[in-house]
């Protein structure tokens, strides 16, 4: 008999753990959802992040380049981590990528670009300091 009493205990001891915890999942997933858009900023409405966006992709930036992490060239997260948002970066920036450059992050060149606008250039750097971190 008195392993009935246990055997039930245990079993009743488990249902309430779970069901308990469904609770606490189902409350944590609305309260993650609820504050989810009010800390994501959606960049995709905004201007700059479009145009810069729909240059970097008709160009061959993508060949050297990759949003978060490094390939040939620096990642685009890492570009805006190292430089401030600046009127003055952007146009130094810009001008390295239509001219080229080596030496700030190693030994392989950036190739030029000098098919682009100064304007088209400045778009693309307005647009990698929008993913920042």
């Amino acid at each position: 008999m008195k392993k009935y009493y246990v055997a039930f205990a245990v079993l009743a001891a488990v249902m309430t753990a779970c069901g308990g915890n469904d609770a606490k999942k189902e409350e944590k997933t609305t309260a993650t959802t609820a504050a989810a858009p009010a800390a994501t900023t959606d960049l995709s409405a905004n201007p700059d992040y479009q145009k810069g966006l729909e240059l970097v992709a008709k160009n061959d930036c993508l060949t050297c380049h990759k949003v978060s992490e490094k390939n040939i060239g620096p990642a685009y997260k890492d570009v805006a981590t190292k430089y401030e948002n600046t009127d003055a970066n952007i146009s130094m920036l810009a001008s390295k990528v239509i001219k080229g450059g080596q030496g700030v992050w190693g030994t392989v060149p950036m190739t030029p670009h000098p098919q682009l606008s100064e304007a088209d250039a400045q778009q693309i750097i307005k647009y990698i300091f929008l993913l920042k971190k």
